[in-house]
């Protein structure tokens, strides 16, 4: 890239004018030829900026002591004193640890289940039986976060939950919802149950996509079916899994609200406390705007590092990214 730019830099000014003249035609050869696409982009930018870009101006909140009656633009500037409030906070860091630990289990344990059942469902020859398994996993994914909440309580209640006595028999807390230690789990499997059958949809089309006669030539070469799907299935789908790896990454602290509050509880605070749920309580509850607004753009903040971390990462070791 910097040896471009070099060369750039050192042509003579008429060779750059000469190609911005030719980018420039073939831009508007392109909108000519093209017209009815860029038309298509309209409404989609336009509700990009206007639903998406725009309000990213309101962050200044985060860096001003806000109050209704001045607005955004006319409350007085603090700074970084918002930040400085929050990091002087004894459970910030409770928080962050909290949320990247919830984060990273659910990442590590849900991501590859998708793409084992992607790959276990191609390999299955019995259409009644693949399309049973595929309806299914995919099921949950329609149920609403509150439902699938409630359904974790009845579960796991010990006065009405079946599971007490079961979890009682082995050792285990026979209230789960009651257990600190025991809060991830509930969280991270319940969430695995209701988001693999939806999340393995993408595999499976990435691995329908793949070249048949790869196959005939690994069966007439007498590779058995495990040998196909390393050395056939699991390149194929490399740059999906790669992609959807690093969006899941650029996610890791935007874990979401609702489920951790709604299976939250006095008991299980101090584990199940992150950054989305004490944000809602300083923003909403407490009213505390400025502060609120600064948690939140530290954590997307965070989250576009790791996303562009791990792209560069990516595109290094495996040639493949988001750019």
């Amino acid at each position: 890239m910097t040896a471009v730019l070099d060369r750039r830099a050192a042509a003579p000014p008429g060779t750059r004018e000469a190609h911005r003249a030719s980018t420039r035609r073939s831009l508007e050869r392109s909108l000519r030829r093209h017209w009815q696409l860029y038309v298509l982009l309209v409404l989609p930018v336009a509700y990009l900026i206007v639903f998406e870009y725009i309000p990213m101006a309101n962050n200044v909140i985060a860096f001003k002591e806000y109050n209704v009656v001045g607005g955004i633009w006319g409350s007085p500037w603090v700074g970084l004193e918002n930040f400085e409030r929050f990091f002087a906070n004894p459970v910030a860091w409770d928080l962050i640890g909290n949320t990247l630990v919830l984060s990273l289990y659910g990442f590590l344990a849900g991501f590859p289940i998708p793409v084992i059942l992607a790959l276990a469902l191609n390999e299955v020859r019995a259409r009644f039986f693949k399309r049973t398994v595929q309806m299914v996993t995919y099921a949950p994914h329609f149920l609403s976060t509150v439902i699938v909440v409630s359904m974790v309580i009845l579960i796991f209640s010990p006065r009405i939950g079946f599971m007490a006595d079961f979890l009682g028999f082995f050792g285990a807390p026979s209230n789960l919802l009651a257990d600190p230690d025991s809060f991830r789990h509930v969280y991270v499997w319940s969430d695995i149950w209701q988001t693999t059958g939806y999340s393995a949809i993408i595999f499976m089309a990435a691995l329908a996509g793949i070249d048949p006669s790869l196959y005939e030539a690994a069966r007439l070469d007498g590779a058995n079916r495990l040998q196909k799907i390393w050395h056939i299935d699991l390149p194929g789908i490399a740059p999906t899994v790669v992609v959807v790896m690093i969006l899941s990454v650029g996610n890791i602290m935007a874990i979401g609200f609702e489920k951790a509050f709604l299976l939250q509880n006095p008991l299980n605070l101090s584990q199940s406390e992150i950054i989305a749920t004490y944000t809602y309580k300083i923003g909403l509850l407490s009213a505390d705007f400025s502060l609120a607004t600064a948690i939140g753009l530290f954590n997307s903040v965070i989250n576009l590092i790791l996303l562009l971390a791990v792209n560069t990462v990516s595109k290094r070791v495996t040639g493949n990214g988001l750019w």
